[in-house]
């Protein structure tokens, strides 16, 4: 099977959307980034994209190079009809765990957004104010969760550059909170820092109650 072309796999992304779009109704896509880290916050993105112009490098984000996706996040915040960007950070992860804490963040994204329909990546019962359809891998799947995707990862990923300048020891703009070797090495020797998620780390260093 031939591999699809950019704007072929954009125009197959835009189209699993049809069944709304077809009947006017105004969707939204979204993501989030970093439930996985062991630092810093969990961050969503709501985002409603127009169906013109299709910007061909909208896809998952994990399948995009950190220059391209910093390069298709500024394409999609001049393209988008409406972006919201929510977080939960480590303290809140900590007290509510994570799945709860990614919940609240994607709420505070969607409040920032008017929208028919909202697409989510696989999270169900969000209590949303419009209609919720959880998608599984809809970052593979649909345009519009793409397109959150990108914004929810490169506006995350800023977050741990600026992280990584207030705390250099730990290699954050490198490894962006994940439980690296380095990470890991850098956190027995110094300890976590207050971003730290104390529920995560309990694994590598003796943490307070």
């Amino acid at each position: 099977m031939a591999r699809l072309s950019r704007e072929e796999k954009a125009e197959a992304l835009l189209a699993f959307e049809a069944p709304w779009r077809d009947r006017g109704l105004r969707v939204a896509g979204m993501d989030e980034a970093g439930r996985g880290p062991l630092v810093g916050p969990v961050v969503a993105a709501c985002v409603v994209m127009p169906a013109e112009p299709l910007l061909k490098w909208v896809d998952d984000s994990k399948k995009l190079s950190e220059q391209r996706r910093e390069a298709v996040y500024e394409e999609i915040m001049a393209t988008a009809l409406a972006v919201g960007v929510g977080t939960a950070d480590a303290a809140e992860i900590d007290r509510v765990n994570i799945l709860q804490a990614t919940k609240a963040a994607m709420r505070r994204a969607a409040e920032q957004v008017e929208a028919d329909l909202c697409l989510i990546d696989a999270v169900r019962g969000l209590g949303l104010a419009m209609p919720e359809e959880a998608i599984i891998k809809g970052d593979a799947q649909s345009y519009s969760i793409a397109a959150a995707s990108i914004v929810a990862k490169v506006t995350r990923d800023r977050m741990l550059r600026e992280l990584d300048a207030r705390y250099p020891a730990y290699g954050f703009a490198r490894n962006k909170g994940y439980g690296t070797a380095e990470h890991i090495t850098a956190l027995k020797a110094y300890g976590p820092c207050p971003e730290h998620r104390r529920s995560f780390i309990g694994h590598f260093v003796q943490v307070e109650p």
